[in-house]
């Protein structure tokens, strides 16, 4: 409060809580295993989005100082606009989610199935800066299975989306569990991080791991460390 004006010190507030907001991202901190969407976060249609997002960019890029009448700048707000409603954050949207369709374990294939080195190609929700690495899958079947390239496409989706790598493994290991109708799924992430190699501590050669493991793998270490040893690692 300004005791002189009677008024909120609102620049005052505006500050600390950037402050606040600022030490979550350098810290690389979620808040919650599901994405956070609006309600109303599909009332607009993908070209309405790419419009208004056009337009944003388009005043960024001028605060910025750039000269927008030059060939090569020109189509970037448009270009910008259609990645990320089309391509990079496409998996905010269900209707882009991958039909997964089961099929009997006729072969009664009783042992692991592990689907490694899946490009990882995610943006980090805190600077909108690049996640990359590769994630390693695997389930148990419990009667069921699902084509191989699924599995890729079920990583792909959840990838596409502004993400903390935490979350991303819970999330493609819960969608898993649900349509293998399985609790015995393993999910291992190694990523790095732009935001960390870029800006901040600027460390280029660290990277992230993340695991997520369920049923059989967490409840059995021989079970885990068979899945590990596959992946070429160890704990």
């Amino acid at each position: 409060m300004n005791f002189e004006t009677g008024h909120p010190m609102n620049g005052v507030n505006h500050h600390v809580n950037n402050h606040h907001h600022e030490e979550i991202g350098d810290a690389h901190v979620g808040t919650s295993i599901d994405t956070p969407i609006k309600a109303n976060a599909f009332d607009l249609s993908d070209d309405e989005k790419i419009h208004k997002i056009e337009a944003h960019f388009r005043e960024i890029m001028d605060i910025i100082g750039l000269d927008l009448t030059d060939d090569s700048l020109k189509g970037t707000p448009y270009r910008v606009a259609k990645m990320y409603v089309k391509e990079i954050f496409s998996g905010l949207n269900p209707i882009n989610k991958p039909r997964v369709a089961m099929f009997d374990n006729k072969y009664q294939y009783s042992q692991m199935l592990v689907e490694k080195d899946i490009n990882v190609q995610s943006t980090c929700e805190h600077h909108f800066l690049p996640i990359y690495g590769k994630a390693h899958v695997a389930y148990i079947s419990s009667g069921n299975v699902i084509g191989l390239s699924k599995i890729n496409r079920i990583v792909e989706y959840y990838c596409k989306r502004p993400q903390v790598q935490e979350r991303l493994t819970i999330q493609i290991a819960n969608e898993l569990k649900k349509a293998l109708q399985t609790e015995d799924v393993a999910v291992y992430i190694d990523a790095q991080h732009m935001c960390v190699q870029s800006r901040g501590v600027e460390d280029r050669s660290s990277s992230t791991v993340t695991m997520e493991f369920s049923g059989k793998f967490k409840e059995s270490e021989q079970t885990r460390s068979e899945f590990l040893a596959t992946i070429g690692n160890k704990l």
